[in-house]
């Protein structure tokens, strides 16, 4: 390079301030510069024309160029220029010392200068354009940042929003799905322990000499009184099952303590019979949905009085579920003779139990009761049912009523959904007991 070069030595780096290009064909102009650039701090870099000065921009980044306007090889204004198409961030001001407005202006609007200067300059003056210079184009360089920050959020906020909502969807869908399953789940449970109960009484009916169909009458009954009364479907369901187990604390109990009335029996024998309550309401202790129905057991002999048994409960303190069995039991033990040793006419026993309204039985239950049995609980067969043989079963149909043998013992509950097996079960049931079942369908196969 020649003489003239030796200008293009570089100030030593200062990473924290601005890198500064001086272009100029006087060396004078460029020892100026540094001799008032120095204290600044920044980083100078100086070339002797517009070639030399594209060439030191190629080989670090500049932040701010003075150029002059008028020098060899290229002027200022094409140096400027393309700068300006190259390297469009870098700020670029302009020294001139010429009255020609006209390259002035040139310059200014093909190389988008952000001042020019006049020769000679007042140093504070160019101090100070150069540091506004300097802090706008780092406000330009905050506010790109930013913006590409913004923008680049933006779109990450927008895929996330997106994939929310994928996600949301997507969960919404397994919620849905477990729902069906636990629903699914759920009525099967029901289903079991509607078979269980089923199960349970028909061991009650067997052990206490009884027909089934009667408890399920009792139980009926029991039911279209709670509704009468204004309960709670739940609770309607639970005295239901109550009803139809009530006895089951007996199954242990003799066939002397079971045969003979109440009445008739020696204390210590009426103790064991009193007791059993307690027995039936300990025998469901383990299953947890029927802890309500043990309740009611444990209650069905309680008196409005409070001279019933086992706890003596009176008034308010005895469920309204328990005054109902307690109703019921006295009405039927009267006419089978449990309680008494005489058995009394179903009118008789229903003026009992007229008589003793405030007494032993809930006044509201009692009005229930008599409103109730005026019309008798008759099975009967259901308007969507039809009624098939074995060898007109086929798969998908579901019961209508529960499927009893002749001597009265629970087969296959209401809602049971035929089978293959169940109706293979069903012919060696029928072979095995030599007889031919009554089987109630909905006429609907999936109408249940």
């Amino acid at each position: 390079m020649s003489q003239g070069n030796e200008n293009l030595a570089t100030e030593p780096e200062n990473k924290t301030t601005a890198t500064v290009l001086c272009v100029d064909d006087e060396q004078n102009i460029l020892s100026a510069l540094r001799r008032l650039l120095r204290p600044e701090g920044y980083k100078l870099v100086f070339a002797n024309n517009g070639q030399e000065g594209l060439e030191a921009m190629e080989k670090e980044p500049v932040d701010l160029i003075i150029s002059d306007m008028r020098m060899p090889v290229m002027d200022g204004a094409r140096f400027l220029t393309e700068i300006s198409q190259r390297w469009p961030d870098t700020v670029r001001i302009l020294l001139t010392g010429y009255s020609d407005i006209s390259s002035t202006i040139e310059a200014i609007n093909k190389g988008n200068i952000y001042k020019y200067i006049s020769k000679p300059w007042e140093d504070n003056d160019i101090k100070l354009t150069l540091r506004r210079a300097l802090e706008q184009k780092n406000l330009e360089a905050e506010r790109k940042r930013l913006e590409n920050l913004t923008n680049k959020q933006n779109e990450e906020l927008k895929d996330l929003n997106t994939n929310l909502e994928l996600k949301v969807k997507q969960r919404t869908g397994e919620i849905e799905q477990t729902l069906d399953m636990y629903e699914e789940a759920n009525e099967e449970l029901k289903r079991s322990y509607a078979t269980t109960i089923d199960v349970f009484s028909n061991l009650v009916s067997m052990r206490g000499g009884r027909e089934a169909e009667e408890l399920r009458q009792i139980a009926e009954i029991a039911k279209v009184i709670a509704k009468e009364i204004g309960m709670s479907d739940l609770h309607t369901e639970d005295i239901y099952h109550a009803a139809l187990l009530r006895d089951i604390g007996k199954i242990g109990l003799s066939d002397e303590l079971l045969r003979n009335p109440l009445t008739s029996l020696k204390k210590s024998d009426q103790e064991k019979v009193i007791k059993h309550p307690i027995i039936g309401q300990g025998i469901l202790m383990a299953l947890e949905p029927l802890q309500e129905v043990a309740k009611l057991i444990r209650c069905q002999h309680e008196r409005l009085d409070g001279k019933g048994y086992p706890d003596g409960l009176e008034g308010k303190d005895i469920p309204q579920g328990a005054m109902i069995l307690s109703l019921l039991n006295d009405f039927y033990g009267l006419q089978h003779g449990i309680l008494t040793e005489k058995k009394f006419s179903e009118s008789e026993a229903r003026d009992f139990i007229a008589k003793n309204k405030t007494i032993r039985y809930d006044p509201k239950v009692v009005d229930a009761f008599l409103k109730v049995v005026k019309y008798k609980i008759e099975k009967s067969e259901d308007e969507n049912s039809r009624v098939v043989r074995s060898n007109g079963l086929e798969e998908n149909m579901i019961l209508a009523q529960n499927l009893y043998s002749s001597d009265g013992v629970l087969l296959l509950s209401k809602g049971n959904v035929i089978t293959e097996g169940v109706i293979d079960r069903i012919d060696n049931f029928e072979k095995s007991a030599d007889e031919d079942l009554d089987i109630h369908i909905f006429k609907d196969k999936g109408d249940s």
